[in-house]
């Protein structure tokens, strides 16, 4: 018998208050097991996974699930006053339990609690799996935790709670390598219904299948991405030959007509001529047939060039030509001899000087987002000092794009952002630019508040494009979370030919390889 699927998607809309549509006609399911949802920046995944989690509504259609679905989300929200059990999602029982274990009997605290009178025990064990050194301090403010190590403690907050649904979106953003070795740990025996959304290879060799989500359809294939590649590319290799085909033909049928056009034309002529010397009631009569001749060829020649063409439009239709952004880092025209900044760690001094670049690796946790901040003048990098440690600008003019791209104004439209940093640039020079980054029409005058992670990246990215006057010094934190592997090409094009100076913290490897790095940085 046919294991039914934990979440159905069928003929679902969404459209966003202004008009915007998001989602059209879409109907798919995802099931037991382990899915992959992949797809490009703005193809509508944190969309379909906001539905999926009850966050958003459909317009039109219905999701379906066989039940709660808990969820990770691609921006973890950390507050100034959480703690790691509020990472966790037991705030409300743990707390219930300490009043009751203090002698308060109030029944809503044996409401909160239900049947989680051993939380505090089941949450230490968690945390003691995912290794992270903080023992069972639930109460730890988790502001003091990084990015990386916030993720995991979430991650493990839902294999707690134990929701037979579980939708995972980005999760090995920031994480490093020992971060990721856990993670996907977890994943492999995830006990569950698991959805995972991301761009990350490798964690998408841990599935059992591949949904691709592209132009309002999905695409559902049994296997891991890798796999579901390999498929993708003989199933394109066909389409192209088809294409080709069909251009081959198109051009032949185009030929023909017009041959046959040249052939008509000539018999007409010598038709003019053979019916001079007729009587002109015969004449015309033959006028009439050869006219007649000619129109039935013509549509029969014209109907086969139709045919030809519209066969040659609908293989190109499905052979894939997705677009990608196009970055272009303004010239801050550094001279090399110009001192950027200083970077000592642990005594050893790094000096930063001309159009250099720098990176800065290390584990989770070691201090590298609060070395950025200390380099840009970020208040609270103060808070958190770092032995020995320090980061100290000799420029001015710097743009950081934050780990968490919260640098933009979720109540602010996106024209607003971007026109924060370059008030002189008029509005529609602003959209020009932004539709290179393929943010277009309506999405240029949402919130910031309600783009995908993918969108919030390009927005923050065009914002330092157009920053005026352009920054001597770029300060990029993981800046390839969120990207789809087309973008990260762009990105690494535009670091690369960028004539000012650059320190980009980073865990993929791959992605620091290619940018042709002056030195690298290792915190411990």
């Amino acid at each position: 018998m046919p294991i039914s699927p934990s979440v159905v998607l069928h003929d679902v809309s969404f459209t966003w208050p202004d008009g915007t549509v998001a989602l059209s006609h879409l109907s798919t399911a995802f099931g037991r097991g382990r899915t992959g949802l992949v797809g490009r920046n703005g193809a509508g995944k944190s969309t379909l996974v906001r539905l999926v989690t009850g966050r958003l509504h459909p317009t039109a259609g219905t999701v379906t699930t066989t039940g709660p679905v808990d969820h990770l989300p691609q921006r973890l929200q950390v507050g100034s006053d959480d703690t790691v059990a509020d990472l966790l999602g037991i705030h409300r029982p743990l707390t219930a339990l300490r009043a009751v274990l203090g002698g308060d009997a109030a029944p809503e605290h044996f409401d909160a609690i239900g049947d989680d009178w051993d939380i505090e025990e089941r949450a230490a064990a968690a945390l003691d799996r995912i290794g992270l050194g903080i023992g069972g301090d639930l109460d730890r403010t988790a502001s003091t935790l990084s990015g990386g190590q916030a993720v995991l403690v979430a991650v493990a907050g839902i294999r707690l709670r134990g929701l037979p649904i579980a939708v995972l979106d980005e999760p090995t953003n920031n994480l490093d390598r020992r971060g990721r070795g856990i993670l996907l740990d977890m994943v492999d025996d995830w006990p569950g219904t698991l959805v995972v959304v991301s761009h990350d290879r490798e964690l998408l060799e841990h599935v059992d299948e591949t949904c691709e989500l592209r132009a309002g359809a999905v695409t559902v294939f049994g296997g891991t991405f890798s796999a579901f590649e390999e498929h993708l590319a003989v199933q394109q290799a066909a389409v192209a030959r088809e294409v080709r085909v069909a251009e081959q033909r198109h051009r032949t049928e185009k030929r023909q007509r017009i041959e046959a056009e040249t052939k008509i034309a000539r018999r007409a002529r010598a038709g003019v001529k053979a019916v001079e010397n007729m009587p002109k009631g015969y004449a015309n009569e033959m006028r009439k047939k050869g006219e007649e001749t000619a129109g039935r060829l013509r549509a029969g020649y014209a109907d086969d060039e139709a045919a030809a063409l519209a066969a040659k439009r609908e293989a190109e239709l499905r052979l894939r030509d997705d677009e990608s952004i196009h970055v272009e880092l303004p010239d801050p025209d550094v001279p090399a001899s110009r001192r950027i900044a200083t970077v000592t760690v642990r005594g050893r001094e790094t000096v930063v000087q001309g159009p250099e670049r720098i990176a800065v690796v290390g584990d989770n946790g070691v201090g590298k987002t609060t070395l950025l901040d200390q380099l840009v003048g970020v208040p609270r990098a103060r808070e958190h000092p770092l032995p020995d440690t320090r980061a100290v600008p000799h420029v001015d003019r710097i743009a950081y794009l934050p780990q968490r791209k919260d640098s933009l104004d979720d109540s602010a439209t996106v024209l607003e952002n971007v026109r924060r940093d370059a008030p002189h640039v008029p509005p529609a020079e602003v959209r020009n630019r932004l539709a290179r980054f393929l943010v277009r029409g309506d999405t240029v005058d949402r919130p910031a508040g309600a783009l995908s992670g993918g969108e919030r990246f390009r927005v923050a990215l065009a914002a330092l494009v157009l920053a005026d006057p352009p920054p001597q010094l770029l300060v990029l934190d993981e800046p390839t979370n969120d990207l789809d592997l087309t973008s990260v090409d762009q990105l690494v094009a535009a670091l690369r030919a960028y004539r000012g100076a650059l320190v980009v913290v980073s865990h993929d490897e791959t992605f620091l390889d290619r940018l042709g790095l002056t030195t690298v940085v290792e915190l411990r």
